[in-house]
């Protein structure tokens, strides 16, 4: 399912904002944009997904932004910059060929330059609490576009039962219309033919053509269909599964069709579940 969802924040770290975007994918595929600060979270907000969402490709993105006297980089310490030069001058006192302090050299005494750095446990927490916000407005969005998507499948059942309906209508009268036609045709060529080998006959046909039981079983998934809506929850590769088995008895249904009508209703019938798998492919 596509959602979007956003949440930042600013503290003494400095901005923090964190992203949450998915686009369809039939399985769980997350991928992270984020700073090195925040490279360690990854494995954790990989099993955080896993335990909200089922499907989906997910992206998470992290911009932080420091705060100003962070970003400056690297500071001096002053006092032991003062000290380390003080100590040289007065080796250079001591000795008659000693030479002048060096400043790069003063920089490389382990302390006199200190990097600036976040309290790296205050920003841990800060993101993990943006991360859970993004994700509550994410999954908000996500319920909202899947109670459209249920109206919508709901719909295209309501347009199989009747389909259905209507071709359990059809059968007697195309079982009559086979009768007559067969009557005709021996009329035609001035033929008899027995009673009992006339209803035999019919009654071949109307095995051949029976779709009975196609028809039960479409109606069957129907009711798993709204069962499983009706559960909520994960329920995207169950419709999956099913959009498959309505397919099926709908393909039945039209190898078994004898009338145009009949294979109208087979067409219908896919365009309906056809819809609707695309839909599904959108159903967490």
């Amino acid at each position: 399912m596509t959602a979007f969802a956003r949440a930042e924040a600013r503290s003494a770290q400095g901005l923090l904002a964190v992203e949450v975007r998915s686009v369809n994918s039939r399985h769980l595929e997350p991928a992270f944009r984020l700073p090195e600060v925040l490279r360690e979270r990854e494995f954790a907000w990989r099993d955080t997904l896993r335990q909200r969402l089922a499907r989906g490709k997910v992206e998470i993105g992290v911009r932080y932004e420091p705060a100003s006297g962070l970003a400056d980089g690297v500071v001096l310490d002053q006092e032991l910059a003062r000290q380390l030069v003080a100590a040289a001058e007065e080796i250079a006192g001591m000795a008659r060929h000693a030479a002048p302090v060096n400043a790069a050299d003063l920089l490389r005494v382990p302390g006199v330059l200190k990097v600036r750095e976040p309290d790296q446990a205050a920003l841990l927490a800060a993101a993990d609490a943006l991360l859970e916000e993004a994700l509550e407005g994410f999954l908000a969005m996500r319920a909202r576009e899947g109670e459209v998507l249920k109206s919508l499948i709901e719909e295209r059942l309501a347009g199989i039962c009747d389909e259905v309906e209507q071709v359990r209508q059809r059968m007697p009268g195309i079982l009559q219309h086979y009768r007559d036609k067969l009557l005709t045709r021996l009329a035609d060529v001035r033929a008899e033919l027995a009673p009992e080998r006339l209803e035999q006959e019919i009654v071949l046909f109307a095995q051949k053509i029976d779709v009975a039981e196609e028809l039960d079983r479409l109606l069957a998934h129907v009711a798993e269909v709204r069962r499983v809506l009706a559960d909520g929850g994960a329920v995207g590769r169950r419709l999956d599964f099913l959009m498959q088995e309505l397919n099926r008895e709908a393909n039945t249904l039209g190898s078994k069709a004898v009338t145009a009508d009949s294979s109208w209703s087979s067409v219908q019938l896919k365009v309906l579940i056809e819809q609707m798998r695309e839909q599904v492919q959108n159903v967490e």
